[in-house]
């Protein structure tokens, strides 16, 4: 199997588990086609084509034609040098490593992060809140996470890919649509009536059990054990967190449990302050469950040989 097919089949599995909807999607799609005509001539040598069939700016091939063999990858949450490193390591001992994919994004990919932000404010409209008051809110995170990408060293680690060789591509908002609407749809199918019945029902997910075993399982960071969960949002795509603001419309509309990866503490505040519920799923154990629902669609029916590596464990659902 080819970089490319993989690359595209994790697109296309994301595409069709996007929280917002198919016709959301659509639609962003036609928006950057359109901006893409109506740019001038000189403008279109820095515009991203690849924007043009892939709406997640934050999920690329980094290093390589995309038309390489693959029969072997390395996956991780976090692909640093030293992971990179690590692939020279492995042909000394006779495993010779033709992908390396990464869940956070790098390059391009790190730099436009804050470009995939904007789906979430579809996403709070699926769930009530008025789409003029999410995207006024999201704006303003979106602008603030723009600038504080704009120092980092964005190609450092896409430049010791390169000057080894080695073909490496991320794989990130189409994992986390794929664990946001995988729990999103369990919790509507079982209607945890606890919260300590939402942690329960975590704990009987593989990925969650052994972070739990490690310390960095599932809790509750807002309510207790015996309260209502009530109407649960699972909140878990979309590049990074949203505008603490929003917790306001989004308790007014009815949502009584927030699940998330993770919550920094001005965030937590805010959501204390309107009464919500948060159950911390666990940040890279959603990462794994979302990276191994989509790798079990991405790689259905191939003999690829995975190598797991900086905090991801493969765990196959595939029959």
């Amino acid at each position: 199997m080819k970089i490319r097919e993989i690359y595209q089949k994790a697109v296309d599995v994301g595409v069709s588990n996007d929280p917002r909807g198919m016709e959301a999607v659509k639609k962003d799609l036609q928006r950057i086609e359109k901006e893409y005509i109506e740019l001038k001539p000189g403008e279109k040598e820095f515009f991203d084509k690849e924007s043009l069939q892939n709406p997640y700016a934050d999920s690329r091939i980094l290093n390589g034609s995309g038309e390489e063999d693959v029969k072997t990858i390395l996956i991780g949450i976090d692909i640093e040098v030293g992971e990179i490193l690590l692939c020279e390591s492995l042909k000394k001992r006779g495993e010779s490593v033709d992908l390396i994919v990464a869940h956070h994004p790098e390059g391009m990919a790190f730099a436009n992060l804050y470009s995939v932000m904007h789906m979430q404010s579809d996403i709070m409209s699926r769930h009530g809140v008025p789409i003029n008051i999410a995207e006024d809110l999201m704006e303003k995170r979106v602008r603030e996470v723009e600038r504080r990408l704009m120092p980092l060293n964005h190609m450092r680690v896409v430049d010791t890919a390169r000057l080894l060789g080695i073909p490496f591509m991320c794989l990130h908002t189409p994992a986390d649509n794929m664990v946001a609407t995988f729990l999103q749809s369990s919790f509507e199918e079982k209607k945890p009536w606890l919260l300590s019945d939402v942690i329960d029902f975590l704990r009987t997910l593989p990925e969650y059990r052994e972070a739990a075993r490690n310390g960095s399982g599932p809790r509750i960071l807002l309510g207790a054990g015996n309260r209502r969960a009530g109407r649960i949002f699972v909140d878990m795509t979309g590049g990074t967190e949203g505008s603490k603001e929003i917790f306001q419309s989004m308790a007014t509309t009815g949502v009584n449990t927030l699940v998330v990866m993770h919550l920094s503490e001005e965030h937590m505040k805010e959501a204390e302050k309107n009464h919500l519920n948060v159950v911390v799923a666990g940040h890279i154990a959603s990462d794994n469950l979302g990276l191994n629902l989509l790798l079990d669609e991405a790689l259905k029916g191939t003999e690829i040989h995975t190598l797991a590596c900086s905090g991801f464990q493969r765990v196959s659902r595939a029959n």
